[in-house]
Order: structure tokens, then C-alpha cells, then sequence
């Protein structure tokens, strides 16, 4: 199937209660079982079923597995947040001594969270882009995993994710890589050698805005030493499956960063136009991005515009097509106020990927608490103005954007 079938026909949409063409919400705590016995099959993983909704929930599994499918990966685990994704999907992995190898172009919540992980003794070598002669000189017998964002948010920087996966594969080091700003109508990761995939499902997956929610799926193909990675020796056994085993088993499950059912439940409903969503944002990226470029007065950038690095590694990984977010410098902090409290149809929020485009100043909000150096790594300045883009007919957002524009 194609994309937009598969979101709608996929196996992972078959086979709801009582002929459903969605799934139910199972808004509940605890599943009964006829007899003890069956209890305890299912509470010890022996028998197919659902005990308690911090291990697992019909809605939620169905959420996991349509993810699943439309990546390509072996198993899917949903998580209440998008950090809390990011903050498990590495944890399964990690322990006190080892380091990891991150691109500085990340989400400022990102870099906070790996400050937080010191306290663990867990050390993170940040590199300004995730490029093999950038990672190479860092590596050393601590590096566990390197981490990037396949589109930088917001320094639009594009991972080779081929190039950086077949390279420090020959080091015996997984790639884990946030897809939150590719989604799977632009890229699957584990085509081109990504072995865990993070989302902030809150965002495009989502697409309304109305759930916060993460997803880790896992490619199956990373082969982990027992050794080497501690705690994995007893999950052997699982083959492909010994990461998502270890996960849903341990610190997942233990730390009880569990997605609602409710959650689930949207999520699943704003999948099913994901790429509708998607074609539409970024014909209106790259559209509002060049109208921008073309007044003089203030500079967008955008990954497939004329003068961007990464134009040939779009046509390669993305077919062509650059997501939905785009940045402008205005000139001063000042100036970017002004034209964000100018602009007529996009709302001044932290989210991305909502349905309506959406402004936010960085510097001065999801970036307050990083260094200047930090910022400027992740092309954050005193200037700079981050822009979501909505599903708006494209005109009405460029005219908005360039009257916002000429005010200045």
C-alpha cells in the first residue's frame, strides 16, 4: 500500500470490537480475568492480553501498532510525552559511565534533559551537526549511542542518516534519531539504517493539538551486546525483539510514563490525515518561505530553498519535500515581537504541527534556559522567529506574512 492507504487499510487497522471502523476507548484501570490462572498468564507475559493500563491498553496498543506499521519497525511503545520518549528510549540503553554523541541543533527541552541525565553519570559530547567527521574524533569505549534530529528544530540542519549509520554501525553503536519534524510521510528512518525512532507524537502525528503524547519504535536490527549494554543478556532470547522486551519490561513499565487511552484515542484520528496534513504544510513552507526571501527585508530559512546545504540530502531522503517548519531573522528581538504581534492568522504557541500555523519567539521561551553558545549551536539568535505551519490557504499566509513584514 501507499502511504495514505496505509493509514487508513494498513493491517493495523483491522480487526476492531464489534465491527468498529476505529477502535473503542478503553477508558479504564484494570481488565478482569474469568480465574486467577488467567491473570496470571497475562500478568507475567505467557498469554495474549491487558492487566492494567500502565502496562498496556487495547486503544494504546492499537496507537503502538499503527505507528509501527507505517515506520516499518518490529514494535512499537507509546510514552505520555515526547520526552518522556526520548528520555526511555535512551535510558533502556544507558547507565552510569556512558556517553552519548549529540548534535547540538536540537530541541532546547532536549538539551536540558540531557543536562539532567549527568546527575546519572550519564555524559553527553554534543557536535555541531551529526556528520561522520564531526562524531569520529569523539567516539571512545563510553560512547553507547549517538542521537539526532533527522530535521533540526528549529536550525533546520538534515541528518545523512545513511552516511551516520553505516559509520559508527562499523563501531558497534546504534543510531536512535527524532522523526518528529520528518513524520513517515517524508522519511522511514530504518530504510536508510536507524535503529530506534522517537516522536513527539503530540505534534504531527497528532495534528489538532489536543493530546500530548511520544512514541519509540525500534527497527529490530541493532544486535545488542550483552556485555556491553547492561541488562540485555536475559533479553537474548527475544532476538529482534530484545530492545522493545527490555523496555516494556523495565524502565517503561517502571517508571509509569504511560500514554491515556483518550490520548491514544486522538492520536489515531489525526493519523488518518497525516498525509493530507503533510503535502499541504509543505507546499506552504516552501511557498510562504520563498515570498518571504523575495521582499528584502527579512530572510527565511527553509531546507529546500535556493542557497540551503542540505537541497540534494532533501531530494535524497525526502523526496524533494522540506516539512513544516520554517525560521525568519527579523533583525532584533524587538523587531520579531513586532512582527509576531502583527501577523493576523498564526497564533503565538510552543506547539508544532498543529493544524493552524504557529509563531514563537525561541530565544526568549522554549530556549530560556540553554547558554547563548547552546542556542546559537542550535540556530537559535536574539532575531530569530520559529514558524509552524498550518494547512491555511497558502495565499491568505503569505499575504498575512508579508504585511507583517512591511510593518517593520
Amino acid at each position: 500500500m501507499r502511504f495514505d492507504t496505509k493509514l487508513l487499510h494498513g493491517q493495523a487497522t483491522k480487526s476492531h470490537l464489534s465491527g468498529a471502523t476505529i477502535p473503542p476507548i478503553s477508558q479504564v484501570s484494570a481488565f478482569a480475568y474469568d480465574t486467577a490462572e488467567e491473570l496470571e498468564k497475562v500478568f507475567n507475559n505467557r498469554a495474549p492480553g491487558f492487566a492494567y493500563t500502565r502496562i498496556s491498553n487495547p486503544i494504546i496498543d492499537s496507537f503502538e501498532r499503527r505507528v509501527n506499521e507505517l515506520e516499518g519497525g518490529k514494535g512499537a511503545v507509546a510514552c505520555a510525552s515526547g520526552m518522556s520518549a526520548i528520555t526511555q528510549a535512551l535510558l533502556n540503553i544507558l547507565s552510569e559511565g556512558d556517553e552519548i554523541i549529540a548534535g547540538s541543533g536540537l530541541f532546547g527541552g532536549t538539551i536540558d534533559l540531557f543536562k539532567d541525565f549527568e546527575k546519572f553519570g550519564i555524559k553527553t559530547r554534543f557536535v555541531k551537526h551529526i556528520t561522520i567527521e564531526e562524531i569520529e574524533p569523539l567516539i571512545n569505549e563510553n560512547t553507547k549511542v549517538v542521537y539526532g534530529e533527522v530535521i533540526g528544530n528549529p536550525g533546520l540542519d538534515v541528518m545523512d542518516i545513511k552516511a551516520v549509520a553505516d559509520f559508527v554501525h562499523s563501531k558497534n553503536i546504534p543510531l536512535i534519531v527524532d522523526s518528529t519534524t520528518a513524520t513517515p510521510y517524508l522519511i522511514r528512518p530504518f530504510e536508510f539504517g536507524a535503529d530506534i525512532i522517537v516522536h513527539s507524537s503530540s505534534k504531527y502525528i497528532n495534528g489538532s493539538g489536543n493530546s500530548i503524547s511520544g512514541v519509540i519504535v525500534d527497527s529490530g536490527n541493532f544486535k545488542w551486546d550483552g556485555i556491553r549494554y547492561k541488562g540485555f543478556e536475559e533479553y537474548k532470547k527475544y532476538g529482534s525483539l530484545a530492545y522493545i522486551a527490555k523496555l516494556r519490561n523495565g524502565i517503561w513499565r517502571n517508571m509509569g510514563g504511560c500514554l491515556a487511552p483518550m490520548n491514544a484515542f486522538l492520536n489515531i484520528i489525526g493519523m488518518e490525515t497525516l498525509g493530507l496534513r503533510m503535502e499541504r504544510i509543505c507546499d506552504n513552507a516552501k511557498s510562504l518561505a520563498e515570498a518571504i526571501n523575495q521582499t528584502g527585508i527579512v530572510t527565511a530559512n527553509y531546507p529546500t530553498i535556493e542557497g540551503s546545504p542540505y537541497q540534494d540530502l532533501v531530494k535524497k531522503q525526502f523526496n524533494g519535500k522540506g516539512g513544516g517548519i520554517l525560521t525568519i531573522r527579523a533583525g532584533s528581538k524587538e523587531r520579531a515581537y513586532r512582527f509576531m504581534n502583527t501577523l493576523k492568522y498564526a497564533l503565538k504557541a510552543t506547539n508544532i504541527g498543529d493544524s493552524k500555523t504557529l509563531v514563537i519567539h525561541p530565544a526568549s521561551t522554549i530556549y530560556t534556559h540553554n547558554t547563548k553558545e547552546q542556542m546559537q549551536n542550535a540556530g537559535v539568535w536574539e532575531d530569530t522567529i520559529r514558524v509552524s505551519i498550518g494547512i491555511e490557504d497558502t495565499q491568505d499566509l503569505i499575504e498575512d506574512f508579508i504585511a507583517a513584514i512591511k510593518s517593520l
